[in-house]
């Protein structure tokens, strides 16, 4: 079972696809192009618009240094995103 701490403390060590990429110093066009996808595709998966298949995942964690467990398919205003549609 989940104690609310504990997903506190998985929730605090996640970090968004934008986060991740902006940690590495990549711009979309860059990291787009080195992970094999279109601009417009990460842009996609960063707002939570569409998501990655595994070997996608794969070049993502490989690329940015982090497991697919620490990241997370959605912008952190995903409720203001969804709420303004």
């Amino acid at each position: 079972e989940y104690g609310l701490s504990r997903l506190l403390r998985i929730f605090w060590r996640a970090l968004t696809l934008k986060q991740a990429r902006e940690l590495k110093g990549y711009n979309q066009e860059e990291a787009a192009k080195l992970i094999g996808i279109s601009k417009d595709t990460l842009g996609n998966y960063e707002r939570g618009k569409s998501y990655p298949d595994v070997p996608i995942i794969r070049r993502i964690e490989e690329l940015y240094g982090v497991p697919y467990n620490r990241l997370i398919f959605f912008p952190l205003d995903y409720d203001k995103t969804v709420n303004s549609i």
